[in-house]
């Protein structure tokens, strides 16, 4: 680190304790960043000060007052006390990692935007929720100046339909983390299926929140219908956050006794690489992805993926996973084709690995490291 290089301040205040993909991606790109030599200081919640300490020992790190936990106390705090933070910590650049950033910035302004669905298929979100972040995807687009999107797709969707300037725009691809993310061992594997009391039955897993744009029901529906006349009595195991997705409860109830649907909630970073390369598929219909964060990850956890073709999986994906379509029947096809057909499978874990090795960390702290620069000259 140079004390010529900008003076980079991440926002991490958002994150949420739950370390769904924004979290994950907040935390590696400031690890990253910290081991390139960025002279970085990091914003956070008290109760991530011990994490980023620990991640990014190079970097400062500056935990806000607790009363800055609710979601109204830290948007107050952003607008009103950041801005005074980044004059006296002498920042040239402020990253705000998730839609919101300060009004009056003193700083350059880089802020990632990490969907365009909230315009494009606003139904698949709650309607409060899509308002909020259709708002301010509007102000960081017209106030920033950079913005970063993880993929080609989320940057095509934000020029069509939010009129952003394609030349204000970076495409930063996430990465993914090899000791976390990485092909089980037998002894991973079987502390997953006891723990989901799964034993010897073969499985399908899907692996994120139980909202609308995930599909959830259609991957039920598909599931029921590629199983019905199977004799190897495969079960579908759904790991993440509830969500709000009502629609899952009807799926669950109409599935037939004979099937089995487990939803096991949450499950500990350490047991996701169990969970995902002990899949004999991983299946992540989603109909409308920023990244696909969950994709990458079984990839380079030797898994066999089927998902969709919609907006940014194709970009992560190529030709490394299968791909069906988003209603129950092709969802069935899919899903009965790669659990009667284990050479794909086996093919497709292969191509999986090594696709997932072009998505790393480093790079994606490269990539934002050359955002920032842009971002501070275009401020001069």
């Amino acid at each position: 680190m140079r004390r010529a290089d900008p003076h980079i301040l991440i926002d991490a205040t958002a994150v949420p304790a739950d370390r769904g993909g924004v979290g994950r991606y907040v935390d590696s790109l400031v690890a990253a960043l910290d081991a390139d030599g960025t002279r970085l200081s990091v914003v956070c919640q008290p109760r991530d000060a011990a994490l980023y300490a620990r991640i990014a020992p190079g970097s400062g790190v500056i935990p806000v007052p607790e009363a800055v936990a609710t979601r109204t106390a830290r948007l107050s705090w952003e607008q009103i006390t950041l801005p005074r933070l980044i004059k006296r910590l002498g920042i040239d650049v402020l990253h705000s990692p998730h839609y919101t950033t300060p009004l009056a910035n003193p700083a350059a302004s880089v802020v990632t935007l990490h969907d365009a669905t909230f315009f494009t298929n606003p139904g698949v979100h709650n309607p409060v929720k899509a308002r909020f972040f259709r708002a301010w995807t509007r102000a960081a687009l017209r106030r920033a100046e950079l913005c970063i999107a993880p993929s080609r797709a989320t940057a095509g969707e934000l020029t069509a339909a939010a009129g952003a300037d394609p030349a204000r725009i970076a495409v930063a691809y996430h990465g993914v983390d090899p000791d976390r993310f990485h092909p089980p061992a037998p002894e991973e594997i079987r502390a997953v299926r006891d723990r989901l009391a799964l034993f010897d039955q073969p499985y399908v897993a899907f692996l994120g929140a139980l909202e609308p744009r995930k599909n959830v029901p259609a991957l039920i529906r598909g599931f029921t219908l590629a199983c019905r006349d199977r004799d190897d009595d495969p079960a579908l195991v759904l790991a993440g956050q509830p969500g709000w997705d009502t629609r899952v409860e009807r799926a669950l109830h109409e599935v037939p006794h004979k099937i089995r649907v487990i939803r096991a909630g949450y499950l500990p970073f350490d047991q996701l690489a169990g969970f995902l390369g002990g899949a004999r598929v991983v299946a992540y219909p989603s109909i409308g992805e920023g990244f696909g964060l969950p994709v990458l990850e079984a990839m380079a956890c030797g898994a066999a993926v089927l998902t969709t073709r919609q907006l940014s999986l194709p970009e992560v994906g190529g030709d490394a996973v299968a791909y069906d379509g988003i209603h129950p029947a092709g969802i069935a096809r899919g899903l009965h084709g790669l659990l009667d057909d284990p050479a794909r499978r086996s093919a497709l874990a292969a191509a999986a690995q090594l696709r997932a090795k072009e998505f790393s960390w480093d790079s994606c702290a490269t990539q934002h490291r050359e955002a920032y620069a842009r971002a501070q000259h275009a401020h001069r």
